[in-house]
């Protein structure tokens, strides 16, 4: 912007000093680069959050597959060692109930946190555009006065 007695002009002095064409051809320059910044922005903070969640999810089903085979090992043998006592098939029959209440407390829960989960939203792409809708609308009554 130029410069006026040693400081920077305000937009509306700006505004005094373009015409209407001139100011509306500015408007719109400005408003499309704006809109596609704030796209960029918005392409490369999801593009960020998927690697990371992909990454997560690699990570995650080599444990699940682990927890898998460990838990058929101690399956085994909770139910060998109940075969002390019991039958086999009885053994194997306790040994299902107890597996059976402990799905039937923790799936509620799993639930219950991906419906907590925040959405995979834009958050800095969505609170910049905010902040530029509030200064241009700040602008524009500045300029009206």
């Amino acid at each position: 912007m130029p410069l006026r007695r040693g400081h920077q002009t305000t937009v509306a002095e700006a505004a005094d000093e373009k015409s209407t064409p001139e100011l509306l051809r500015d408007l719109t320059t400005q408003v499309t680069t704006l809109v596609h910044e704030e796209v960029e922005l918005a392409k490369a903070e999801m593009s960020a959050k998927g690697k990371r969640i992909g990454e997560g999810l690699g990570l995650v089903s080599a444990v699940a597959v682990l927890c898998i085979l460990l838990l058929g090992c101690l399956v085994a043998a909770a139910i060998a060692a109940l075969s002390i006592v019991l039958t086999v098939w009885q053994a194997a029959l306790v040994v299902a109930g107890g597996l059976a209440v402990c799905a039937g407390i923790v799936g509620p829960m799993a639930i219950l946190e991906f419906r907590r989960s925040a959405p995979p939203v834009p958050e800095q792409a969505v609170a910049t555009s905010k902040e530029n809708i509030e200064w241009l609308k700040t602008q524009a009554r500045s300029a009206k006065r």
